[in-house]
């Protein structure tokens, strides 16, 4: 439980991030103030959710390997929100990109 607990708090707390930090991308008309206030308030509760995490997981991980971590599952959530909600196609190239990422992640788990 001590290892898995951080990852699905990181994972939902990169759900709340992604939605902060793009889905206002969704209504470019609404203004930047609104978006910019309505991205703080909900990044509050992403920060309520990557603190516990961070603070469950250093108990087990490595600094690095939970920067890691975070890289990854923020990836891995950006790339089911492009397509999904802002409707932009991932390419064999962004592809390409993701494999080189999780290589280079694996490298820094690999004992």
């Amino acid at each position: 439980m001590a290892h898995w607990a951080p990852v699905a708090l990181l994972v939902c707390s990169n759900v709340f991030m992604t939605f902060a930090w793009y889905g206002h991308l969704k209504t470019p008309s609404s203004p930047l103030i609104i978006a910019v206030l309505a991205s703080w308030g909900i990044a509050l509760f992403e920060y309520c959710l990557a603190v516990p995490a961070n603070r469950m997981g250093h108990q087990v991980y490595s600094a690095a390997e939970l920067k890691t971590m975070q890289e990854v599952i923020t990836l891995c959530v950006f790339a089911v929100f492009s397509v999904v909600v802002l409707k932009e196609p991932l390419t064999l190239r962004h592809g390409a990109g993701f494999v080189l990422i999780a290589l280079g992640a694996g490298v820094i788990f690999y004992k």
